[in-house]
């Protein structure tokens, strides 16, 4: 490890050797100590960032060999091939998370004992568009505690009714105004809002039956998506409350711009250039499309803006069966600059026209191949 690297095993609080196992219960339980929510320590934010750091490192087994052999988990300052894994948060912050974990914001509501959903993106090529494609990405979420089988309690005994508010979850306040007195619905400080109490809370999750992680998950990408497309992944979200219902993976998918590819619906166009000749004699081109080179025929007299359609070589229905098509916008290169004989040439052309105007014979033939 060189000089001045951070040693993330220390701060984790595990040895080199810790297993797969070790890391996690050890990042759980020093992030549930430097979280900014419970420790009022004028660094917690720095700790708990650097907790984060170590674990998103340790975690990996191929950032941990890295990390172990280069000091980095960083594959491009090590000089490794590995991609890049992108937003390790996938849209929902640590911040939200523990935030949930740790039981705040039910505002005057009984608390939500299902999981909420949470937020990913992943960017995608046109080409992977086309065909589909498998995307991993690494998600910050709460999942079922593996200590109490998601129960919430220590022993198994489960939950029971509170007694502060007789499960409802909620309590009514009552405080003095020059208007009287007045009551309010405010979540029960005893249960959290929930309606029910754990006697004996498994250590490991305070009760939640849930504790954070972070996963990586392989996102299925279908072929047609376009850009901005949802995908929705069920019971991918946060886990909800002591075994109930987990919320659901929101993926957006982005398309990247293509070098010579503009998507239109499942249209594609592209634009090619086409010399005088070609234009008035007519001529066979190769033009890109998404899954190789196509052939088309450009018809003698094509004039600057015309459009050719190449059936079936666009994108893929995303819902159904068929393809979309290739547009080609062809684009008229008049030369800037002729050789004498270019020019000798084309004025004898230009004769040939006629000269109803007087015009001179280029800027005849200017007129006719630009329609």
């Amino acid at each position: 490890m060189s000089t001045g690297t951070k040693d993330y095993y220390a701060l984790l609080g595990v040895s080199n050797t810790a297993t797969e196992a070790e890391i996690k219960k050890a990042f759980r339980a020093r992030a549930r100590e430097t979280h900014p929510d419970v420790n009022n320590a004028s660094d917690a934010e720095e700790q708990f960032k650097a907790i984060n750091e170590a674990y998103d490192v340790l975690s990996d087994p191929q950032k941990r060999q890295m990390y172990d052999q280069y000091g980095t988990g960083d594959p491009r300052a090590a000089g490794g091939g590995v991609g890049d894994m992108g937003d390790i948060f996938a849209g929902f912050g640590m911040d939200d998370l523990f935030s949930a974990f740790f039981g705040g914001g039910f505002g005057g509501q009984r608390a939500r004992m299902e999981g909420r959903d949470i937020v990913a993106n992943v960017s995608i090529t046109l080409e992977e568009a086309a065909t589909g494609v498998s995307k991993e990405v690494v998600l910050n979420r709460l999942v079922p505690c593996e200590d109490c089988s998601a129960s919430g309690s220590a022993d198994g005994d489960g939950s029971k009714a509170c007694s502060g508010c007789n499960g409802s979850g909620q309590k009514q306040t009552y405080r003095r105004t020059i208007l009287g007195t007045m009551s309010s619905m405010a979540p029960c400080d005893e249960c959290s809002g929930t309606g029910r109490v754990i006697e004996n809370p498994c250590p490991e999750c305070n009760g939640q039956g849930r504790v954070p992680d972070r996963e990586h998950v392989k996102i299925d990408v279908p072929a047609g998506m376009r850009d901005q497309m949802q995908l929705r992944m069920r019971g991918f979200g946060e886990a909800g409350i002591r075994g109930a219902a987990s919320g659901d993976l929101l993926v957006t998918v982005r398309i990247l711009p293509h070098e010579y590819l503009h998507r239109e619906g499942d249209d594609l166009h592209c634009r090619t250039t086409i010399s005088m000749a070609q234009a008035a004699l007519g001529a066979e081109l190769t033009v890109c499309g998404i899954g190789g080179d196509n052939q088309v025929t450009i018809p003698a007299g094509s004039q600057h803006g015309d459009t050719l359609k190449v059936r079936g070589k666009g994108m893929p229905h995303v819902r159904g069966n068929g393809l979309g098509d290739l547009i080609v916008h062809l684009a008229l290169d008049v030369p800037k600059k002729l050789t004498k004989r270019q020019r000798e040439l084309l004025e004898e052309l230009g004769e040939t026209f006629g000269d109803p105007e007087h015009r001179r014979p280029m800027q005849k033939l200017r007129d006719w191949l630009t329609g």
